[in-house]
């Protein structure tokens, strides 16, 4: 009784742990690199993952040089204690070392523990140990020690997946409490120095079997991505079993190091070995006696040769893996060009080595430390990421069933399914009330371009600029569109998206020595959070004189998009700045048409995670909607729940003619973009003249697999059952960053202002001259510190430190990881 009862305090405690981190941070501990880890997963059911185990433990423990520490980790068992392989391995690997060539003597330190075993379960020792001296005995040398840790986490007594056991004895286990015992296992030793340390985790039944909580197990241990060592199927049928684990393996993206399977007289293992030729060796055991009543020594000295080719297999895989690792900082230096990136600011040990990602987190691996390290990605991997683990493996899944079925094929005048299906899903989601046409592009600066080019169309058509007479149409009239955009604006890379924004460190001579900046650019007012307050910041160019306080300053961001501003003071003062500076534009250029307004609705990104007056925008896209200007909305950044709803034009209370979406569209998975439009600016590119078509085009237009990816990735996003941070009676996200936490940052002397909306937070630094703006290396200290010590994989603009988390992220995840934040801009000087 007592027993059980100290069993409940235990789960109960971790459940404690687990409910307050979310699944990232069940997989934050690091991974050491210094010495091997694998995990052993089975092709299927009974193919002999233990044996493989306890031989490949043996051949560990018999080597005269290393390891020093072979520790065994089975996390989940069922038909316990009659069944344990823990116990097998720690009663057989010491009675296996005679069977293995080895000099000199050695004493071997073995035991046992299980950690949680089901109530179901009979009381059972605490922990079993032995020691054993072997090899060499009598030649007057001391004996090398050498240390066994074998240990089961949670036993269930039934024998049935675990699953089953988990719901019939009562002792349920989340996903969260075996990944973090299993993290702490993989820890432990790390920084001991006492010699090699070789893991070797064993999963339960093949790859697809499920978990306590029904969660698959490739997916189960996926946050820790240990190399794998698949135990194949020797018998009938046992091919495609393995071959399937196999894919399902690469699926998920674990490495496998090796295939090890049971001769059953079918030959299977050269099948293999043919078909897996310089991917992956393949070994193969002799048959198993049937016999239950066979101690299996006879076997296992058979075996031993295997088992120690085996080993050094493992052991030169695991040496490449690392001398790989150790060079890709050097080679990086030599071979790369990155984007937006100063190289000779750029020190060789300060490049971050991904080694994988998985979900929210980078595994990064410290070449000096030698291990695999989390970090959270703080900057969405420039604001494309978005699934959760989850999505992730459902992404690579769909995506692989696109890329099996259609390759590529091309677009015009052709359909296929997922463009089809994607395209429905824009037009009733972030198009939904204005939009009926989807054009697809590769990237957010060539959506960009797309949606200037129908705009002109549309503008031209509305003004009576062409007629349909195609005479009229390639005649070279002297006519010059340009856009309305905003100062600070960002659309893209492109020299087309570069003309329609305003001048910047992007448009610089250096940058783009064409570049004349083909618009009027207005200078914007902005909101922000300083002093726990909401304040709105007017240009100079606007007068603000007959302004009160209850239009400057907001006690919460609900007030700043509340539609009872539309009949504040700010409306006219707005319209009236907006207006003259239309009329005196028209007047000084009476050749040149404004032909478009291009915005960044609400957020402007990368000029600096500005938020600009709603309001004023409202205003702006009224007057240009009076003008016969059309609006294109660049919701490349704002687009797919980055702002806590769908689309901006939610926040805005106004729809576009022109919407651009890329980046979370897909989750980030695969390059993907798409231009929606009205069915008037559809109609404006009619006729019976090809030359009237919108000639653009891309080769890898509407591509199956991004379309796939993003069919998935923007059901999840809006489906309660999968994103759970979703608000059904308003469908939006739920507030995902500390209040508390967001106003103490806006009140330290240090920070000029904060932004906070839905899934982005952003604080810029108080910073003069030089320490201002894109170029500042203001917060370079701040961000070696986030990166290092903390965590967290920022990127600042600037002086301007951002947060960006995914639609899916928990609300505590996000309270960590500005937590961490705060505590370095308190320390920071």
């Amino acid at each position: 009784m007592l027993r059980r009862l100290l069993l409940h305090h235990a789960r109960r405690r971790r459940h404690h742990y687990s409910s307050s981190t979310s699944s990232a941070a069940a997989a934050s501990a690091s991974v050491p690199l210094s010495s091997p880890i694998f995990a052993v997963f089975g092709a299927n059911t009974g193919v002999g993952k233990t044996l493989v185990s306890a031989g490949l433990v043996a051949s560990l423990l018999a080597s005269p040089s290393s390891p020093s520490t072979v520790a065994y980790l089975k996390p989940l068992q069922t038909g316990f204690p009659a069944d344990s392989d823990a116990r097998f391995v720690f009663d057989r690997a010491p009675a296996l070392l005679r069977n293995f060539p080895r000099a000199g003597a050695t004493r071997l330190v073995a035991s046992n523990h299980t950690l949680y075993p089901s109530p179901a379960v009979e009381p059972l020792p605490e922990r079993q140990d032995t020691a054993v001296t072997y090899g060499g005995e009598g030649d007057g040398h001391r004996a090398v020690e050498k240390v066994l840790v074998c240990r089961t986490m949670y036993a269930w007594r039934d024998a049935v997946s675990p699953h089953l056991a988990a719901e019939r004895e009562g002792m349920p286990v989340e996903d969260e409490e075996v990944r973090w015992l299993v993290d702490r296992w993989l820890a432990e030793g790390a920084e001991d120095g006492d010699g090699e340390v070789w893991k070797v985790l064993e999963t339960a039944g093949g790859v697809a079997s499920p978990g306590p909580s029904g969660t698959l197990q490739c997916d189960l241990y996926r946050s820790s991505r240990l190399p794998a060592l698949l135990v194949g199927d020797g018998r009938l049928g046992g091919i495609s079993s393995t071959l399937s684990a196999y894919e399902s393996l690469l699926l998920r993206g674990y490495d496998v190091s090796s295939v090890i399977l049971e001769d059953h007289g079918l030959s299977n293992d050269k099948f293999l070995h043919s078909y897996l030729r310089k991917r992956v060796p393949v070994h193969v055991l002799p048959p198993i006696p049937a016999d239950p009543k066979d101690d299996l020594t006879d076997w296992f000295s058979e075996s031993s040769s295997v088992f120690c080719l085996l080993k050094d297999t493992l052991q030169s895989f695991h040496s490449r893996r690392i001398q790989r690792l150790n060079g890709m900082q050097r080679k990086s230096k030599d071979l790369l060009w990155w984007p937006f990136t100063q190289h000779n600011l750029v020190p060789v040990d300060s490049v971050t080595v991904i080694d994988s990602r998985f979900g929210e987190n980078f595994a990064t691996y410290k070449v000096k430390d030698k291990k695999i390290v989390p970090q959270f990605d703080a900057c969405a991997s420039w604001w494309t990421q978005g699934p959760d683990s989850n999505l992730q493996i459902e992404l690579a899944r769909d995506m692989g069933y696109a890329a099996a079925r259609y390759g590529h094929v091309m677009f015009p005048e052709n359909v296929h399914e997922p463009a089809l299906r994607c395209a429905e899903l824009l037009l009733g989601g972030v198009g939904k009330d204005w939009a009926s046409r989807v054009y697809y592009s590769d990237n957010g600066s060539t959506a960009i371009e797309i949606a200037l080019k129908m705009a002109f169309r549309k503008y031209a058509c509305d003004h009576g600029i062409l007629v349909d007479n195609e005479k009229d149409i390639t005649s070279k009239k002297s006519i010059r569109f340009k856009v309305l955009a905003l100062n600070g604006s960002y659309h893209g890379d492109t020299l087309g998206a570069m003309e329609a924004q305003a001048p910047s460190a992007y448009t610089s001579f250096l940058q783009q020595p064409w570049y004349s900046g083909r618009g009027l650019f207005l200078d914007p007012p902005t909101v922000y959070i300083k002093n726990k307050t909401w304040q709105l910041s007017l240009p100079s160019s606007i007068c603000y004189d007959q302004l009160s306080s209850c239009d400057t300053c907001y006690p919460s961001l609900t007030e700043v998009f509340c539609k009872t501003r539309d009949t504040s003071s700010a409306v006219n003062l707005y319209a009236s700045y907006i207006s003259q500076q239309l009329s005196q534009y028209s007047l000084s250029n009476n050749s040149e048409h404004i032909a478009a307004l291009i915005i960044e609705p609400v957020i402007q990104g990368a000029g600096g995670m500005h938020m600009i007056d709603p309001l004023f925008q409202r205003v702006l896209i009224k007057e240009c909607k009076n003008r016969k200007i059309p609006v294109i909305y660049d919701e490349v950044f704002t687009g797919f729940w980055r702002l806590g709803v769908e689309s901006a034009s939610e926040l805005l209370g106004c729809l576009p003619d022109i919407s651009c979406y890329a980046k979370l569209m897909t989750g980030g998975i695969v390059p993907l973009a798409a231009t929606l439009a009205t069915e008037e600016v559809f109609e404006a590119f009619k006729s019976d003249s090809k030359l009237t078509a919108l000639l653009h085009g891309h080769s890898y237009t509407a591509h199956a697999m991004g379309c796939t990816a993003a069919v998935k990735a923007i059901q999840w996003y809006k489906d309660p059952s999968t994103n759970l941070n979703i608000d059904l009676d308003h469908m939006k996200l739920k507030e995902l960053w500390d209040g508390t936490l967001v106003n103490h940052l806006s009140s330290l002397p240090n920070v000029k202002r904060v932004v906070s909306l839905g899934t982005l937070c952003a604080i810029e630094l108080k910073a003069e001259g030089s320490d201002a703006g894109y170029a500042s290396l203001y917060a370079s200290s701040l961000l070696r510190q986030l990166r290092e010590e903390d965590g967290i994989y920022a990127r600042p603009l600037g002086n301007v430190i951002y947060l960006m988390c995914g639609p899916c992220t928990t609300r505590e995840s996000c309270t960590r990881q500005l937590s961490k934040v705060q505590r370095r801009l308190e320390m920071l000087n």
